[in-house]
């Protein structure tokens, strides 16, 4: 059987992505916001820095193209941080780019002039400015003063060969008269990245797509250069659980570089998850990374961060690939008895365990059949006499959630002790 006879996937009927690789600077990047914007979550505990460089290990592993390593304008706390971690990446020959928040003033620029001649390579300054009608009233701002603060930063950054990546904060609720008059100049001025932000978690994958339809078709043209010259970066958040469909849209829309966090850890309710947008767009056939070690990544910032990894999150959490149902248990037991992995991470299962470095759990529990006690007995070793099947069937029906593998092992020992 070919897998198109198995799988009827509606997810390809009518759908397309004409997208015209000449007309990007390269293809589809990621950009791991953990270490900084992640870092903002009210619950976040700051890594110490082998715990940073050890998540570095990851990024890399799994082919993430640019990470940014701290706020430097935070103090020189954060800059002995940033300095190890580049130091470290530079010692390994790291493909990961490195990059760091700065806001548009001159003094936050200025330790990456420093950084970046230590380690003699280029550190991305992603200079963030407020654009929207709501943030200028609420700070006493005007257009005028938000393009003086913006032509200073970014032209101290150029004139140091500090690559700017020129950062639009709230964008999703900004004018596109404002929007377009502040980006063309940040482009004129030598900035060749722009991120367009929904810093407030505002948008749905529909605005995501009018906005980057306005910046690629008006923006970009009218600053009087190519789209292949500039980088377009997307930024989400997570405040209407809408961060990864945000970042597929973003994907779709034409976004060179798609931003998020480990577990989706940011502030307020979080940035856009990246390790879900890396699933999804894995199993879209647009990324060929290997995400085998994405798992081991996403429980160490759980570890290090301290970020929430519930029971149910999607593909990484405890709950994910595991089943005590037993009609469910019953199809990937069947699928597993015919030794045949690919069967048995689909069958009942939209996310291919065995693609991330994991694997489906058969569990015990109230509404388990005779085949779940039989598959796991079998599985740790025991021999499925019927004696013992029957018992810890009874065992399973009496419990009112699954049952951990050292409460099964308890009752059988308590059984066996009894014959």
């Amino acid at each position: 059987m070919e897998e198109h006879d198995l799988i009827y996937d509606w997810n390809d009927i009518d759908y397309s992505i004409d997208r015209d690789e000449s007309d990007h600077p390269h293809e589809l990047w990621f950009d791991d916001e953990t270490l900084r914007d992640g870092l903002q979550s009210p619950s976040a505990r700051n890594p110490t820095i082998q715990q940073k460089i050890e998540l570095i290990d990851y990024m890399e592993k799994l082919g993430i193209q640019k990470v940014d390593l701290g706020l430097p304008g935070a103090g020189p706390f954060h800059i002995d941080h940033i300095d190890s971690m580049l130091n470290h990446m530079g010692e390994n020959g790291y493909n990961l780019r490195p990059g760091c928040a700065v806001r548009t003033v001159v003094s936050d620029i200025e330790p990456l002039v420093e950084l970046q001649a230590k380690h003699e390579r280029q550190i991305q300054a992603s200079a963030f400015l407020g654009t929207s009608p709501i943030r200028q009233f609420a700070e006493g701002w005007t257009m005028g003063r938000i393009m003086e603060t913006a032509e200073k930063a970014v032209t101290f950054a150029v004139d140091n060969e500090i690559p700017v990546m020129f950062v639009t904060e709230d964008t999703t609720r900004s004018k596109p008269e404002e929007i377009k008059q502040v980006y063309e100049r940040a482009i004129e001025l030598g900035a060749d990245r722009i991120c367009v932000c929904d810093t407030c978690g505002h948008v749905t994958p529909n605005g995501v797509r009018k906005l980057l339809e306005f910046i690629q078709e008006e923006v970009i043209p009218d600053s009087g250069v190519k789209r292949r010259e500039i980088e377009v970066n997307w930024h989400g958040h997570q405040d209407r659980g809408l961060g990864v469909a945000n970042n597929l849209a973003a994907y779709e829309a034409g976004a060179d570089v798609i931003h998020g966090t480990a577990l989706g850890v940011g502030e307020r309710a979080g940035n856009a998850p990246l390790d879900q947008t890396l699933v999804n767009l894995s199993l879209m056939g647009v990324i060929k990374n290997d995400l085998t070690a994405l798992n081991e990544y996403t429980r160490m910032a759980h570890k290090y961060v301290e970020v929430a990894l519930p029971h149910n999150y999607p593909v990484f959490g405890e709950d994910a690939f595991e089943t005590g149902t037993g009609v469910h248990a019953s199809a990937v037991i069947k699928a597993m008895d015919k030794g045949d992995d690919w069967l048995a991470d689909r069958v009942y299962s939209g996310v291919p365990a065995g693609d991330f470095g994991l694997q489906q759990v058969i569990r015990i529990g109230h509404m388990s059949g005779r085949s779940n006690v039989i598959h796991w007995l079998k599985r740790n070793g025991y021999e499925a006499e019927e004696d013992l099947v029957a018992h810890m069937f009874d065992v399973a029906k009496s419990q009112r959630r699954m049952m951990t593998d050292e409460e099964v092992h308890d009752a059988i020992s308590e059984f066996t002790a009894t014959k």
